[in-house]
């Protein structure tokens, strides 16, 4: 076997707040069924901020990350649909490809996944410290380093038009926002819909929204300035959150929106999504809350209503499928994913990202590599 590389990752130790380390780690070549890719963007998710807050537990040490994009550079046997040098978008939730959701077409909701417990299909992982110590790659990808081993059929490979700090969204927040919308809320044109939080996720589904031509479409945020950059991605109206927005949401909806979306994670926020629905609608929660919290929902008004309460988890996306549809409407001007980056910072800058996210200061951060690490 071919010795392990050495490449730089931001790395989750526990043992420092929440602080990541900038370390060299060992990566195995790519065994069967796998490959390497050299990863040119990063993107910083929220879901990462829950491991290193504390909120979500991983195995340690981590290798932060799972929003990414790259290049394939190193093919492991049995690989048949990739080639060197393909342009792939990394997909974080590797299902089996063999339990009865799989073959049902319905992925993310698979029975055996291991990468939400940072393991490859077969249960191992490719990474070790310098001193031998294995380490984990946050949900199978740790997309914050300058390579990463994966599943062939979770680098799904796209159009090399696609910029990879756009391409590196598509994976995740993008992917969600487009899915929640087009798979599980299944908004067709002239509905009504809300969003609360205008972070990356929620300007995903706005956009998503705004590609299904849903009207009017409200976004809700405690910022003037997120509400700001909401209207830019195709929301007609902003609201600031606060006891009386169902009353605001039901004046501009003439009763309730067809499709409200959660995308924060707060129980506070979730609890209040159904009252923003009218009778029949859908309540899609999108964001992920911390472990072990619990909703307080009216269960016999919900009944009344007939209104549904759908969780979404990964946009209920098929990566094969649906990732190249994003890619597409974007390339074709319909999605403006480029406004949705609002800073690109090396990886060194890692932690200050992370801080600026804890201060609701920006949408979307994207760690971005440069061409050749090694050079």
């Amino acid at each position: 076997m071919t010795d392990p590389i050495e490449v730089r990752a931001a790395v989750y130790r526990g043992d420092n707040g929440d602080r990541l380390t900038i370390e060299t780690l060992r990566l195995q070549e790519p065994q069967h069924g796998e490959v390497r890719v050299r990863v040119r963007a990063a993107g910083v998710c929220g879901s990462d901020r829950h491991v290193i807050d504390g909120e979500w537990h991983v195995p340690l040490p981590a290798v932060m990350g799972h929003e990414a994009a790259g290049v394939v550079e190193a093919i492991g046997a049995g690989v048949r649909e990739l080639e060197i040098g393909d342009h792939v978008i990394i997909a974080w939730h590797q299902a089996c490809q063999r339990c009865a959701e799989c073959t049902g077409g319905k992925p993310w909701a698979c029975t055996r996944v291991l990468s939400n417990d940072s393991l490859l299909p077969d249960g191992t992982t490719r990474w070790s410290t310098t001193d031998g110590v294995e380490a984990w790659p946050y949900l199978a990808v740790g997309a914050m380093s300058e390579r990463i081993v994966v599943p062939d059929f979770a680098a799904i490979r796209v159009d090399e038009r696609v910029p990879f700090d756009v391409a590196s969204l598509i994976g995740c927040s993008v992917g969600t926002g487009y899915g929640a919308v087009v798979n599980n809320a299944r908004v067709v044109a002239g509905e009504s819909a809300v969003v609360v939080g205008a972070g990356g996720v929620g300007m995903s589904i706005i956009a998503a929204l705004r590609l299904a031509g849903a009207s009017p479409i409200i976004a809700v945020d405690v910022t003037e300035a997120k509400l700001e950059e909401a209207m830019r991605a195709g929301a007609t109206h902003g609201l600031l959150g606060g006891p009386d927005l169902a009353t605001q949401v039901a004046e501009l909806t003439g009763g309730g929106a067809d499709a409200a979306f959660e995308a924060i994670g707060r129980v506070a926020t979730m609890e209040q999504l159904p009252g923003l629905i009218r009778p029949g609608g859908r309540a899609v929660f999108v964001g992920l809350p911390p472990e072990g919290q619990e909703l307080r929902i009216d269960g016999l008004q919900l009944a009344y209503d007939g209104k549904t309460i759908i969780g979404s988890n990964y946009g209920g996306l098929v990566p094969a499928r649906d990732f190249p549809r994003v890619a597409d409407a974007y390339l074709a001007g319909k999605l403006p994913l480029d406004e949705m980056i609002s800073s690109r910072v090396p990886l060194d800058e890692v932690n200050e990202a992370f801080d600026a996210m804890r201060r609701g200061e920006r949408t979307r951060t994207v760690i971005v590599f440069d061409e050749d690490p090694a050079a």
